[in-house]
């Protein structure tokens, strides 16, 4: 690498600078303050463990997008976080250790080996929260209107929310009994929603057999009458699809009261997360990005790898995305310019402005600046032996 060289940065690898940082920032706050409003208590994970913490419950899922390294101490794997969720349940399962419904929330960087999404890097800034001990229907609302509040505090404009459930996928295929190639190339096909090659390994399947039900919901997707269809075509599936199919409807319209502004929809091929999730999954979009800018769901599992298995869920926003793609209006007065002068009596005004307000205090190199360009809209002046604050022109 040549001198020249040493600014740059890797591939989807950046620097934050103002005015963004500051609405990142703000935004972060925000979000945060809002989560404890509602109950969750705040932690901070650190962002490097051993890999067997960091890829607990998750399966595969997590490995490919986590940088490794060797722990010069120990000579043990250990992993710069991908995602915070892991972390949470281990905090939940065994640094608490607490009985009954715990509520966390979290904010800070994960990174990830290469971007999940074209127009997303790999360093994002991720905030979340994760509610342990409960396997109520109330619980899933509750985390999904936080962060649909959060959505909304983040100024996006308009917001589209899939619902879905991995039970539906899970009994099918269950039943279906496919052999382990069959099953996987299934299970791609799904995931991309190639509805021609599920046609190819599901076209033989007799006439009501769940490898039928699979094929025809992979073309099912939309609002209601998403819903509606699959219901004629689960309508003689076993009871664990209708309960499923049970808890979208009931979910959908208690959020579509709450939240009348946000479009809900169905989604019979989300498979995301699946060796993850176990139960109720969510992903919520704007239009023009097609990366969601928010998305969750049930994971009872994860925990019983801490020796506590705890029912849980959650969800996880990025910080950066989400403040480059709201409108949130800013309330900031400006910043005033303080000159350079030594006098015990500015001194003391300037501490007064600076619980409130923003202040520069100009430093001895600044005597040609031109307080505008700082940024600042006022400035101190003395005036019959009293400092006061004025406009700019």
């Amino acid at each position: 690498m040549t001198v020249s060289d040493r600014w740059l940065l890797p591939d989807g690898v950046e620097d934050i600078l103002p005015p963004l940082a500051g609405q990142i920032e703000s935004l972060r706050r925000d979000v945060m303050d809002t989560c404890q409003r509602w109950g969750y208590q705040l932690v901070i994970p650190p962002l490097i463990e051993y890999l067997e913490s960091l890829f607990t419950g998750t399966g595969h899922d997590l490995e490919l997008q986590t940088f490794k390294l060797t722990d010069q101490l120990t000579g043990r794997m250990m992993g710069l976080r991908a995602d915070m969720t892991p972390q949470a349940a281990r905090i939940d399962a065994h640094t608490l250790g607490q009985d009954g419904i715990t509520r966390l929330c979290y904010a800070g960087h994960v990174l990830h080996t290469r971007p999940r999404h074209m127009l997303t890097g790999r360093t994002p800034i991720q905030a979340g929260c994760e509610l342990f001990g409960s396997r109520s229907e109330s619980a899933d609302m509750e985390v999904i209107s936080l962060m649909l509040e959060s959505l909304r505090i983040s100024g996006l404009p308009r917001i589209h929310l899939d619902l879905a459930h991995v039970a539906i996928y899970e009994n099918l295929v269950r039943e279906a009994a496919f052999d382990r190639d069959a099953g996987e190339a299934i299970f791609d096909a799904m995931a991309r929603k190639s509805v021609p090659e599920l046609d190819q390994w599901l076209g033989d399947c007799p006439a009501g057999s769940a490898g039928e039900m699979l094929r025809k919901l992979a073309r099912v997707s939309g609002g209601a009458e998403a819903l509606a269809e699959a219901k004629q075509i689960l309508a003689g599936a076993p009871v664990p699809l209708q309960d499923a199919l049970g808890q979208l409807e009931r979910v959908a319209d208690m959020l579509g009261n709450h939240f009348p502004e946000v479009t809900f929809g169905f989604d019979f091929c989300e498979l995301r997360g699946y060796n993850y999730h176990t139960g109720l999954v969510f992903a919520a979009y704007v239009p023009g990005h097609g990366d969601a800018v928010g998305k969750g769901g049930r994971y009872d599992a994860i925990g019983s790898d801490f020796g506590r298995a705890r029912p849980a869920t959650g969800f996880s926003l990025d910080i950066r995305s989400l403040a480059s793609l709201g409108q949130r209006t800013s309330h900031s007065t400006g910043r005033i310019w303080a000159p350079a002068d030594a006098d015990d009596a500015l001194e003391g005004v300037i501490a007064g402005l600076r619980l409130t307000e923003t202040v520069v205090r100009a430093l001895p190199e600044d005597t040609k600046a031109d307080p505008r360009a700082r940024g600042c809209n006022r400035i101190l002046v003395k005036k019959n032996g009293q400092w006061v604050v004025e406009h700019l022109d």
